[in-house]
């Protein structure tokens, strides 16, 4: 009898405890999407555009931290195809990055599943295709992580959340366009900017007085955008993962990559204002306008459009200055965010990186520190994990910009887990560059023009509130400089994501590695990974 007792009480530990694990499991969220080709007309001009489930742009994603994202996606294009998830951290798995340099492409008419758990993260980011030039169709859309209940965020809770994406679009087809960089001629202007897939018409119904958060990223190919809203301000709260001390903006510059989150708080006069969205930095000035509709409105909007600037270079760099950490405010890991004293951290390695255009063998190309990436058959991180040689070989790209002509090759940049870097993005170009970092948010420490130097510039860094983000943008004939805790293991994309440029050749990889085998450390290979290269053979 005694045993019999003791038996049933083992059991129902057991019980209690495969209960409490089943329940402990962080939720799932299923996505299976179709990719397909379908007719658009963003700009009045018929033209095949890339389709997920019939839909331009694609659905927004929304999850909570922790939360298991499975995205199936069914591949009906024509040509292998990737989806990356620009911000959203793979932590310790760049196996479900999306780029050429992990992944193998989906081929035509199949499917591949990603599976990814959101982590150390609240905040605004978007996907988009990240093989050839398929970005230029479509594709993309918002990727919102939201806060779990137990974690506060340091702002009144919206009465609604809105997801805005902003692109530069061309009226011409995407293979079309991927055939002028294969020619070697310049990349033409776009024909005009989108908000939401249109340049205009779109709307966004709110109520009189009440909060609403705008959630507004720059999705586009080249063009820097300048967002506001006629009569009201823009209370900046969230940039890439990152809350931030909440300055308030007539207008805010959003370039190439990056998302910003505002509060709007609506007039209480219930007439329609325009959203705006322009282009900076480029003759002409492209615009496209969307509509606040207020509940109870009869008067549409009206008036001149909000000003906002024109190229104004300094006023751009000046307002970068301004968006600060929030150090009071939680972020998804339970420690305040302010408690990381990133600036007494030493740093172990500078990279100082240049980007500049270059004639290769007759043809366009674009280099960072005068290489110029050509991917290789087979992934490199397929080639890392199964010790393929020939790939790649580490270091194959300096530190520091040499005299060297400019050559084609593939840029891996080694480095060891917990390594604390500085790297600088020198611009000697008259164009605004834009930069990502897959795997990583960062410190955007220092803006600066002309020419960076250890001794003088650094004397300028912001070592005490600088905002993390994904992705910095470089001034023209400027540099911008980033610090960045390498804690992710794996092999990393660090990119322009001036996809012009970065098709033709500026981007390279990050191998962030130790010798330890360890899921604490990365995850194994997926199961279900697809082979190709070296590694099919």
């Amino acid at each position: 009898m005694r045993q019999a007792i003791v038996l049933r009480f083992l059991v129902g530990i057991l019980v209690c405890s495969t209960v409490s694990y089943v329940e402990a499991e962080d939720p799932y969220r299923f996505l299976n999407w179709e990719v397909t080709y379908g007719e658009i007309s963003p700009l009045g001009v018929k033209q095949r555009g890339i389709l997920i489930n019939g839909q331009f742009p694609g659905p927004t994603v929304n999850a909570v931290t922790n939360d298991n994202v499975i995205v199936n996606v069914i591949n009906k294009l024509d040509e292998p195809l990737l989806f990356t998830w620009n911000g959203v951290k793979q932590r310790k798995s760049s196996w479900q990055d999306g780029v050429l340099g992990t992944n193998c492409p989906i081929p035509p008419n199949s499917n591949w599943t990603y599976k990814m758990q959101m982590k150390d993260q609240i905040g605004t980011f978007t996907y988009f295709p990240s093989t050839l030039m398929h970005r230029a169709a479509g594709g993309f859309g918002g990727f919102n992580v939201l806060a779990r209940s137990v974690i506060p965020v340091p702002y009144q809770k919206p009465y609604e959340e809105f997801t805005v994406l902003v692109s530069d679009w061309w009226k011409k087809d995407h293979k079309e366009l991927q055939n002028i960089l294969d020619s070697g001629a310049p990349f033409p202007l776009p024909d005009g900017i989108l908000i939401n897939g249109l340049p205009r018409s779109s709307s966004f119904s709110v109520v009189p007085g009440q909060t609403y958060l705008f959630r507004v990223s720059n999705v586009g190919l080249t063009t820097s955008i300048n967002f506001r809203i006629q009569d009201h301000t823009l209370r900046l709260v969230e940039v890439e993962g990152a809350h931030t001390a909440q300055e308030v903006y007539e207008s805010l510059d959003i370039h190439v990559g990056q998302s910003s989150s505002f509060l709007v708080t609506v007039n209480e006069n219930p007439k329609d204002y325009f959203i705006v969205a322009s282009t900076r930095f480029t003759k002409p000035i492209f615009t496209a306008t969307a509509v606040l509709q207020l509940a109870g409105s009869r008067s549409p909007a009206s008036g001149q459009l909000p000003i906002g600037p024109t190229y104004h270079l300094h006023w751009s760099m000046k307002q970068a200055r301004t968006i600060r950490w929030n150090l009071t405010a939680n972020a998804a890991r339970p420690n305040p965010q302010g408690s990381f004293h990133y600036g007494t951290i030493n740093v172990v390695r500078t990279l100082v990186l240049a980007n500049s255009a270059e004639n290769i063998n007759g043809k366009q190309r674009y280099s960072v520190n005068k290489v110029s990436y050509q991917n290789p058959e087979t992934p490199l991180k397929l080639a890392d994990y199964f010790n393929i040689p020939g790939v790649f070989t580490l270091n194959s790209i300096k530190d520091t910009p040499p005299a060297d002509p400019a050559v084609l090759g593939t840029s891996v940049i080694g480095t060891a887990l917990h390594d604390f870097i500085e790297i600088v993005f020198q611009n000697n170009e008259n164009t605004m560059q834009s930069w990502h970092f897959d795997g990583y948010d960062f410190w955007t420490v220092g803006f600066g023009s002309g020419q960076w130097n250890s001794t003088l510039r650094r004397r300028f860094y912001n070592l005490v509130d600088a905002t993390t983000r994904y992705t910095v943008q470089v001034y023209p004939n400027s540099w911008s400089a980033i610090l960045v805790s390498l804690d992710n293991k794996g092999m990393w994309n660090l990119r322009s994501a001036i996809w012009p440029r970065r098709y033709l050749g500026q981007e390279l990889y990050v191998r962030v590695w130790n010798d330890e085998a360890s899921p604490y450390t990365e995850y194994d290979i997926p199961a279900n990974a697809i082979l190709c290269g070296k590694v099919k053979k």
